[in-house]
């Protein structure tokens, strides 16, 4: 089997002797910028909120220290004050 005419013998000849193309100078130097989308602002702006929320403690040490102290003050507990947290938490609950 023969195979012929594949390029001739160096195939490589007419890409070596091609014209370089010197356009380099049409590309003017400009510098970096970007640009960030309000939804992407948003999006950054959330996922902090979220770090910062999950770096807090669930627990206020320095109101459970208060509340405590008042519970265990007898004149604080009083029928006002137990009917008025009644509400709050009726009212929470929606009834």
């Amino acid at each position: 089997m023969m195979i012929d005419k594949l390029g001739g013998l160096r195939p490589l000849d007419n890409v070596q002797n091609s014209p370089r193309v010197h356009g380099t100078e049409r590309y003017a130097q400009v510098g970096d910028s970007i640009s960030v989308s309000d939804e992407a602002k948003e999006m950054a702006e959330a996922y902090y909120l979220h770090s910062v929320a999950m770096e807090t403690p669930d627990v206020r040490a320095d109101r459970v220290a208060e509340v405590k102290a008042k519970i265990q003050d007898p004149s604080y507990l009083s029928s006002a004050v137990i009917e008025s947290v009644v509400d709050s938490i009726m009212a929470s609950y929606g009834i």
